[in-house]
């Protein structure tokens, strides 16, 4: 998703605040609401509410790396960036 949001803005002409806050919003989309899912339908013991609350933890160190990538395809892909 992160990958797919930044091309699709860059072709539909945004900027790269644009397309940065795109595709980390599409990246990390939906975590709170499959918790909620996963305790609802199988109850707060079942093995799918656990993965769904460890799926936050480890969403984070993934984002943390995913923001030198974006920072990478700023300095490649959208030269009008102010470097930073």
């Amino acid at each position: 998703m992160f990958f797919l949001s930044f091309y699709l803005s860059a072709k539909a002409g945004a900027k790269y605040g644009q397309a940065a806050t795109l595709s980390f919003t599409a990246a990390s989309n939906n975590f709170e609401l499959a918790i909620a899912v996963a305790i609802a339908t199988f109850g707060l013991n079942h093995g799918a509410a656990f993965t769904a609350v460890i799926g936050p933890l480890v969403e984070v160190p993934a984002l943390i790396g995913l923001v030198n990538v974006s920072l990478w395809i700023g300095r490649r892909y959208f030269p009008e960036r102010v470097a930073g």
